[in-house]
């Protein structure tokens, strides 16, 4: 995800005409390393993004929904008390470097307009967010950076702010055809995009294998001996580069998933990935952004309750391993009964403090010899009756350990299907309605004397199949149940990918027998909604609703079902965006 130095000052020239004449109305720190200001214009109100997450840095106008935390963080509560009101004044990129600053005039609590600079520092692991004031000095900042940290740029407050310190590689803005070809001519032979981008700031890796493309037609060509062509070439295309104009392109892998994305058009990968043109750099970013946003803040905000379902579902298999350990060891109970039936017919043999009996096995059809132990310390009739008594406890645990094994497979199947629902949370009220079952069947405990707040039931996801069936999908192993159990008529056919966790689908017939593809659009929705969302070929059974069935004391989402039909799909995301019927 090259979110480079290009890239940004191309979505700097953008923000730059889309922030005039607005102020700041609203600001939220929606997780703990990114922001959206809200601002207004007479042309309407628009929220900027800025992320400083080391993964994926940015900054963009989003319409993406962000849910804020009830208490506000105190780097929120401090840009509040310092840019609210505050008037949108420029945005400035550090030449070709990934650091942009906002200025906004302000006014403090003496009624003194100042500037003011919120600094974006989007380079990977040393992301950040730093307030700067009129003086130049750090007010504060999103990580604070001490001298135990980085001796050769603490970042903190009340220290001058200082600009990253500039890379050791030159500015592609300033090669010129004579430059490029000495330093092409150094390294003959080498990676023609390896050397761009070891020469060069401001260029990301695809860039550098896009321009070693469109100059030569192959992303692994490596420097020829005559460069003086190339150089050129190169030079000319790394002006149009920075120069501009600039075109939002995102990258989709064959399935629809985001792949990539560049501010000019791709063509080394040619028909491998799907290219799609936005109109606008902070459209494509949230288009790219948007699943992967929401898939990372709905797992941190659940990795509490992932590590200890984790843990729960590993204990449950290492003790299921074991009990199916000993189970086996019960089969060959009947040997015991036997080597009890032979001791006792040579009870007359054995004396008292014997440690090994030798007779013959009438259980060999060849009447061969045996040796068997004995236990010296106790009589002869004793030795005997212990056989016979390990062979009763052994038949005993044969029942025992075969029914705590049925229920250990049904517990871990449950924490299996609890893990895919929390992979597969969209929203803070997802995770709300699986902490509750979860609280209510004992896997979790509540903290402190908090009195736990009932939740309203949910809405399942709608869907619309091309035939016109409405399609209903549970979020969750209770939403399961509901729509199974009490939502569904007998006569509504249940769709389940076999024997893999995933949610209950529900094609609503209203009396009426749904065609094929409503059934085949259904069956996609329960391959993707599942645990087996990436595979291929994926086995879901359909049935009607009245041969669905739940044991008693069965887990949350656990029924049975019988007279079904089977049926292989692979799941589409661009099916499921298509059929879905918005909340």
């Amino acid at each position: 995800m090259p979110f480079d130095a290009l890239t940004l000052k191309a979505v700097t020239a953008e923000l730059s005409d889309a922030l005039a004449d607005c102020r700041i109305d609203k600001i939220h720190q929606s997780t703990r390393d990114s922001l959206v200001l809200q601002l207004r214009s007479r042309a309407g109100t628009r929220r900027l993004y800025l992320c400083a997450n080391p993964g994926y840095p940015r900054i963009h106008l989003t319409q993406m929904a962000t849910e804020n935390p009830a208490k506000p963080p105190m780097f929120c509560m401090l840009l509040r008390k310092h840019l609210q009101g505050g008037r949108f004044v420029r945005i400035e990129q550090a030449g070709l470097e990934r650091c942009v600053a906002l200025t906004f005039s302000c006014t403090d609590e003496l009624g003194e307009v100042a500037e003011k600079r919120l600094v974006a520092e989007l380079m990977g692991r040393t992301s950040n967010l730093i307030l700067v004031g009129p003086d130049g000095r750090v007010i504060d900042c999103l990580r604070r950076v001490d001298l135990t940290m980085s001796e050769r740029r603490p970042v903190l407050p009340g220290l001058r702010y200082e600009l990253p310190p500039k890379q050791e590689k030159s500015d592609p803005a300033l090669a010129g055809p004579e430059a490029l070809a000495d330093l092409l001519a150094a390294r003959t032979g080498d990676p023609l995009d390896r050397v761009l981008l070891d020469a060069f700031f401001g260029l990301s890796p695809l860039l550098c294998r896009e321009l070693a493309y469109r100059a030569t037609g192959n992303v692994d060509t490596p420097v020829p001996a005559d460069v003086h062509d190339l150089a050129g070439k190169l030079c000319a295309r790394l002006a149009s580069l920075i120069r501009g104009p600039w075109q939002p392109t995102l990258l989709r892998r064959p399935d629809g998933r985001g792949f990539d994305f560049s501010c000019t058009p791709i063509g080394q990968y040619e028909a491998a990935l799907k290219t799609e043109v936005f109109p606008d750099f902070s459209a494509m970013l949230d288009a790219f952004y948007a699943a992967r946003d929401t898939a990372d803040r709905m797992r941190q905000k659940s990795q509490a309750m992932v590590r200890e379902i984790s843990n729960l579902r590993d204990r449950t298999a290492r003790k299921l391993a074991h009990q199916r350990q000993e189970l086996e060891a019960t089969y060959g109970r009947d040997r015991l009964r036997q080597l009890g039936d032979i001791v006792t017919a040579n009870l007359h043999q054995i004396e008292r403090g014997q440690v090994r009996l030798s007779a013959v096995d009438f259980y060999d059809p060849e009447m061969k010899s045996i040796d068997i132990p004995l236990n010296p310390a106790i009589s002869p009739q004793a030795n005997a009756a212990k056989f016979y008594k390990d062979y009763a406890k052994a038949k005993n645990a044969e029942k025992y350990l075969t029914e705590q094994i049925q229920k250990g497979e049904e517990e871990l199947e449950y924490l299996m299907s609890v893990l895919d629902a929390l992979s597969r949370a969209e929203t803070d009220r997802d995770l709300l309605e699986i902490r509750e079952e979860l609280l209510s069947g004992g896997y979790l405990h509540e903290r402190g004397a908090k009195k736990r707040m009932k939740l309203p039931p949910s809405k399942p996801m709608s869907f619309l199949s091309s035939d016109g069936f409405p399609i209903l999908v549970g979020r969750n192993n209770r939403q399961n149940d509901a729509l199974t159990l009490r939502t569904a008529a007998r006569t509504d056919l249940w769709l389940h990918v076999q024997k893999i966790p995933g949610s209950h689908v529900i094609i609503v017939c209203g009396g009426a027998e749904p065609p094929d593809s409503t059934v085949t659009e259904a069956m996609i929705l329960a391959a993707y909604y599942s645990r087996a969302r990436d595979g291929q070929g994926v086995a879901v059974d359909c049935t009607q609703v009245r041969n669905v069935k739940k044991p008693n004391g069965a887990k949350p989402g656990m029924v049975i079902y019988d007279r079904y039909r089977t049926g292989y799909v692979t799941p589409d995301p661009e099916a499921v965006k298509r059929l879905s019927i918005p909340d």
